[in-house]
């Protein structure tokens, strides 16, 4: 039954394009989208008669009211909506996440002597980039094939700090590098081998095959059987990547693939990946968005390319999503040329399609169980958290903080983040305690969360900047009571806060040594527990890289004549990792505050000792 109230807001909906933002009964907001005319998009929610799915339905049970902002074109709404989702993470759009970046190759250009880099994220710094690399083609694979046909570096060495009497590594001696760090290639040579690489990566294989081939003869005629077997492998690898090659597509062209499937309670997104002609991967996911199919694939596409900057030359759908010209002038402007997006009905563009939507209807029939199963452990979770605790929301950002020291020393505490039932690693934050002497938990809680809630007040930072709908402490009534003191302190005593003890998972309240229980089998326990072994896992991680940086710190001061723990400090602060220390310059060391000639000339003759210098890398690696 739709209340009076939206009723009489429907009325008055205008004809602009604009976003709407759709309010449950505690002012949370459940979902947000884009309309060309809000008036039209708007009342869809909420006629009786019009075909819904289920889970349109659900959200409109949920629905207690909305708003909306009016934009002066699509362009505005859709940008204007992208930007609201990724501030407020509402449950119902999709969000998708930073972690699950696929790897590119990187080649810089502007440098005198470029390399191969493997990536994860594109950056606009005017480098080359080639992928993403996804199931299907290793982007190992792709490496040790250029390394075996071009002689390119693969080390990372900064030229400009390379000693006059630096001798080439074994990668010259073997014949895999132009050694340009000993000086033994021009700047040309090296680029006309970059030039060959490139072209590569663009499509053209016939030249590296005809180098590998002849590597492998070669090495068969001089009865290095060893060795011939291993550019015969490459062959092979490569043989497998040129069948990847889509004839009838040009070899410079580069294309994404975009395809969805839904039963009416789920749905699945599907992506393939073309580039220089070649299909390099796919990628299938399951997405939580009410919209229909048309709107949902078109919301995936626009979150797909705000977490990676665009590089394709074509958008590919297999079905005509809502607003595809928006999206395509959207897109050109980004990636600073023309972009096309199309729905082709026939040809080699529609056999890729069609073979997007096969990979997706597959992933969906497969993955039935596992997306109910995912929807109950977050949205379920959260659902049946709210109503046992009797929070006036539900409880979409949780934040649950755990300590971790061992006899007093090294004492840490960490803040995890779960929005939407799920991790939100960027929102996670760790404290060094400062103030408590010895192993008191209880202090160190008490200065735990004064620390974050004066943040909060300060504003300084994103991850303080919202308040959780539920605090979660790892603990029972002793670090409650401190966490308590803490909030009244700060003048934070309206927040939901709950502690949870580990023996028999005990959930308590403020002023109250009565635990609750919850069913040990509920989504809600689960995803309490899911949230409490995050934050001792980050906990616990933060806290043991200190105490290894203190045990390297310890060794280098006793062997560094001079070196101290402020000194130590400083070098990390600017360094941060013992590899950076190690091939740092004098002129770098002697730049920090207050850092002696004689301890930087002591660091540098320490790390000249190879062994020395590999006795320690990677101790502060977690």
């Amino acid at each position: 039954m739709i209340s009076e109230k939206i009723k009489a807001k429907l009325k008055d909906l205008p004809d602009s394009s604009g976003v709407y933002i759709m309010l449950s009964k505690d002012k949370q907001i459940l979902y947000i989208g884009k309309a060309k005319v809000l008036k039209n998009r708007v009342k869809q929610y909420f006629q009786e008669g019009t075909s819904k799915t289920v889970k349109v339905m659900k959200l409109v049970e949920k629905i207690d009211d909305f708003n909306y902002i009016m934009t002066n074109n699509e362009i505005e709404a859709l940008v204007l909506e992208n930007n609201l989702i990724k501030k407020h993470k509402p449950p119902y759009n999709i969000l998708l996440k930073d972690d699950k970046n696929y790897p590119f190759l990187r080649i810089n250009l502007k440098e005198d002597f470029p390399r191969i880099e493997i990536v994860r994220k594109l950056k606009q710094d005017g480098a080359k980039y080639f992928g993403p690399y996804m199931q299907g083609i290793s982007v190992k694979e792709i490496t040790e094939i250029l390394y075996s046909a071009f002689p390119v570096r693969e080390c990372g060495l900064n030229f400009s700090k390379i000693p006059k009497n630096h001798r080439p590594c074994l990668n010259h001696h073997i014949g895999r590098c132009l050694a340009p760090c000993a000086g033994l290639c021009t700047k040309g040579e090296y680029r006309r081998v970059i030039d060959k690489v490139v072209s590569f990566l663009g499509g053209e294989d016939k030249e590296v095959e005809e180098i590998l081939y002849k590597k492998m003869t070669s090495a068969s005629e001089e009865e290095d059987f060893e060795l011939a077997l291993f550019y015969r492998d490459k062959l092979k690898i490569l043989d497998k990547i040129v069948r990847k090659q889509i004839t009838a597509l040009p070899k410079n062209i580069d294309i994404d693939v975009f395809a969805i499937a839904s039963n009416g309670f789920n749905t699945v997104v599907s992506l393939l990946i073309v580039r220089g002609g070649k299909l390099l991967g796919g990628h299938k996911e399951v997405i939580l968005d009410v919209s229909s199919d048309e709107i949902a694939l078109a919301n995936y596409i626009m979150s797909y390319y705000d977490n990676s900057l665009f590089n394709a030359h074509e958008i590919v759908t297999a079905i005509d999503i809502e607003g595809a010209d928006v999206i395509e002038e959207y897109l050109s402007e980004k990636s600073g040329r023309r972009v096309n997006v199309l729905s082709p009905k026939m040809g080699i563009r529609r056999q890729l399609a069609d073979m997007a939507v096969n990979n997706a209807v597959d992933y969906l029939e497969k993955s039935i169980g596992l997306m109910e199963r995912k929807e109950n452990m977050t949205i379920g979770g959260m659902t049946q958290l709210q109503e046992f605790l009797k929070l006036p929301k539900m409880p979409i950002r949780m934040e649950c903080f755990d300590i971790s020291n061992i006899s007093g020393r090294d004492k840490v505490s960490s803040m995890v983040v779960f929005t939407n039932g799920e991790p939100d690693r960027s929102q996670y934050r760790r404290f060094k305690i400062r103030t408590v002497e010895g192993a008191n938990d209880f202090a160190s809680m008490k200065e735990t969360i004064t620390r974050r809630f004066m943040r909060y007040k300060e504003g300084k930072d994103s991850s303080f900047s919202k308040l959780p709908d539920l605090v979660v402490i790892d603990g029972g009534p002793g670090q409650l009571t401190y966490t308590k003191q803490a909030l009244e302190e700060v003048g934070m005593t309206d927040l939901n806060v709950i502690g949870l003890a580990e023996r028999f998972e005990d959930i308590y309240l403020f002023d109250s040594n009565v635990p609750l229980r919850m069913d040990k089998n509920s989504y809600g326990l689960r995803l309490l527990q899911r949230l409490r072994d995050e934050a001792h896992r980050f906990a616990i991680t933060f806290h043991r890289k200190l105490r290894e940086k203190r045990q390297v710190a310890s060794v280098l001061m006793e062997k560094i004549d001079g070196l101290g723990k402020s000194t130590f400090d400083a070098l990390m602060d600017k360094f941060k990792s013992m590899e950076n220390i190690e091939k740092a310059t004098y002129d770098e060391l002697i730049a920090i505050p207050r850092m002696r000639k004689s301890v930087a000339e002591n660091i540098v003759k320490y790390f000249k000792d190879s062994d020395a210098a590999g006795g320690l890398s990677g101790e502060l690696d977690e």
